[in-house]
């Protein structure tokens, strides 16, 4: 030991240098991890295909599409906050492609009454055939939302939101939810033609207390405590979701056109501007959804 060091003692400066290597460390993690560049890839190849290919081509091409997406912005999680859903649990992020079709075939047996979208070109296959590749494209809308709700957590300005107002989720507010997402729906599916917009916000206001009661994760947890954050990081991922959905779907075949009285205007792609408001709603409807079928819901970090 040199002379008149002690055991523990750290030279001036050393935590300086520690602190400055780390730091340059982590500047030098690559931008992308190789998952990321799968994404990049998978999206590079899809999307110039769906759109520029004739005939019928994006029942077998939307999955890669937003496979890409999800594996991407999974990438992206994990280069700014050190983690990310694939790479915390394979299995996690594989049971969110499981239960994110059954959760959008919801939404599909409401519009059976509403008849606010219908597909164009879904009518030259067969009911099994049908069922299976739609189910394979609707697996890809939880992963998409949740990995972009992640990324949207992550940004600074989102410290402002964990300290707002409170709910607690007591029995009064947890039966006054429920009771307001079954007039929702309920008006929704009596009268479509002017109550249709209800349905977005309803399934989430039926799903959030069964949660509360079974003990499982909510969105009351956070907001008993203040914390908005999460709701504003699901809304957000799904609105970014949906630009992309439209965006991806305008030169599609087969595709989704809408039928929305009242709101037959300013459109961006197929979808009416005042109808993206929807997707807001729609990101905390998937969550509750999540963790009302999920045997074992995934850890997400919202």
């Amino acid at each position: 030991m040199a002379r008149g060091l002690r055991p523990g003692y750290v030279l001036p400066g050393f935590s300086t240098v520690s602190r400055f290597s780390a730091e340059r460390f982590r500047h030098l993690r690559p931008a992308l991890a190789p998952h990321g560049w799968a994404g990049v890839l998978l999206i590079a190849l899809a999307w110039p295909l769906n759109w520029a290919l004739p005939g019928l081509r994006t029942h077998l091409l939307f999955f890669p599409l937003w496979l890409g997406y999800a594996l991407l912005v999974d990438a992206f999680v994990l280069h700014r906050r050190g983690t990310s859903i694939l790479t915390r649990s394979r299995k996690d992020f594989v049971l969110l492609f499981a239960c994110s079709a059954p959760a959008w075939w919801l939404f599909e047996a409401f519009n059976m009454r509403t008849q606010n979208w219908q597909y164009l070109g879904g009518e030259q296959f067969g009911p099994l055939t049908y069922f299976l590749l739609t189910s394979i494209a609707f697996s890809t809308v939880m992963p998409a939302v949740f990995e972009t709700a992640e990324l949207v957590r992550a940004a600074s300005w989102m410290r402002r939101l964990s300290g707002g107002a409170r709910l607690y989720p007591t029995q009064p507010v947890l039966l006054a939810m429920f009771g307001i997402g079954l007039a929702m729906l309920t008006l929704s599916m009596t009268w479509p033609g002017h109550f249709y917009p209800f349905l977005w916000g309803s399934v989430f206001f039926l799903a959030e207390p069964i949660n509360a009661w079974r003990g499982r994760p909510s969105l009351l947890r956070h907001l008993k405590s203040g914390d908005w954050r999460p709701v504003a990081a699901l809304a957000l991922g799904a609105l970014i979701c949906g630009f992309f959905w439209e965006l991806w779907n305008f030169y599609s075949y087969p595709k989704w056109t809408y039928r929305t009285p009242g709101v037959e205007f300013l459109h961006i792609f197929e979808m009416p501007l005042l109808g993206f408001i929807g997707y807001l709603p729609f990101g905390l409807e998937l969550y509750a959804l999540m963790y009302l079928i999920a045997p074992r819901p995934p850890r997400l970090r919202l």
